[in-house]
């Protein structure tokens, strides 16, 4: 049995960065973000008795891939099964670009893996099943926005994503200016480990993250997207100092993502209510209201030639193909 899955990928507003648990992938703070529309995985996944290796074919190239491999173990341990699998997979977002691509693949391939299996998970045990192949794939199985709790045991079981409802979202647009499309010279996970590790920033930034979280919430419910935009901004550059301040340093941050930045902060002088967010890697998001994603979107293009408006997104999809 086939099953073909589509997730989104999320834009986190208030960051995960850091793992209190490598293994079980369990974050060092909570986690708020907002899945989008315009980028996303889909992936054909069929559990084959007959294979005697797994077989994962990415964008039409089949390639081996060590993080794909153990999560697919771990869907065999988790399920009871000894098939190996045949995933076909297409990503419609730069992969390792700081796009979060890795979300919407590891969402997409649990709910496939889930799906072949002939199972009827739900979506708390597939956030934490995703969360083991991507931490921000947890998140990635709902649509809009989307808490992800880092939770206190040891096992991961309170460690989830969990629906985070505003009336605000179906006003807001996420603008992407797309600064590079390569895969990046630190991968988000070595990026973590060098911060937790090294960066004598780092505790504090998990204290700020978690006061971040709250006030965001309160923002939401008080449709103050001001402040919602201010705590993102703020939020992503505490983030990224703490990259700064690692041993050695590295940073995420290209000359157009700088330019980006400031074009932002023009538009803010000129009245436009728009805020930046960058993720582990060189490309911007912008925040803003619908009525000015446009405008925004024509100013960013003056620094770089891609450009995306998104909006909330759906949550993650599954179809049997009987075929």
């Amino acid at each position: 049995m086939k099953a073909i899955a589509r997730a989104h990928t999320n834009v986190a507003l208030i960051k995960y960065w850091g793992k209190r648990d490598e293994t079980l992938m369990l974050p060092a703070n909570s986690s708020l973000s907002l899945t989008v529309d315009q980028f996303y995985t889909t992936t054909a996944l069929e559990w084959d008795e007959s294979l005697q290796k797994d077989s994962f074919v990415l964008n039409g190239k089949e390639v081996e891939d060590a993080k794909v491999s153990r999560f697919l173990s771990i869907m065999r341990q988790q399920f009871q099964l000894t098939s190996f699998a045949r995933i076909s997979s297409e990503n419609h977002v730069p992969t390792a670009a700081g796009l979060a691509s890795s979300a919407s693949a590891f969402a997409a391939l649990a709910l496939a893996g889930s799906a072949a299996a002939g199972r009827n998970d739900d979506r708390k045990y597939l956030s934490k099943l995703a969360r083991l192949g991507s931490g921000s794939a947890s998140r990635s199985l709902y649509g809009d926005l989307v808490i992800w709790e880092k939770g206190n045991r040891d096992d991961g079981e309170d460690s989830f994503g969990v629906p985070f409802t505003s009336e605000l979202t179906k006003d807001l647009a996420i603008v992407v200016a797309v600064v590079s499309d390569e895969v990046k010279k630190v991968p988000s996970r070595l990026g973590m480990q060098s911060t937790v590790a090294t960066s004598p920033f780092f505790p504090t930034w998990v204290q700020e993250a978690e006061k971040d979280l709250v006030a965001m919430k309160e923002a939401f419910a008080a449709a103050d997207f001001i402040t919602i935009g201010e705590i993102t901004e703020h939020n992503a550059m505490k983030m990224h100092a703490t990259t700064l301040g690692a041993n050695p340093p590295f940073t995420y941050f290209q000359p157009k993502s700088l330019q980006v930045m400031d074009k932002v902060r023009e538009l803010r002088l000129q009245g436009i209510a728009a805020y930046f967010t960058m993720d582990a890697g060189p490309n911007v998001k912008v925040l803003c209201e619908r009525k000015n994603e446009k405008l925004v979107a024509s100013e960013l293009t003056k620094v770089v030639k891609d450009v995306f408006i998104c909006h909330a997104g759906e949550e993650a999809s599954v179809r049997i193909d009987e075929a």
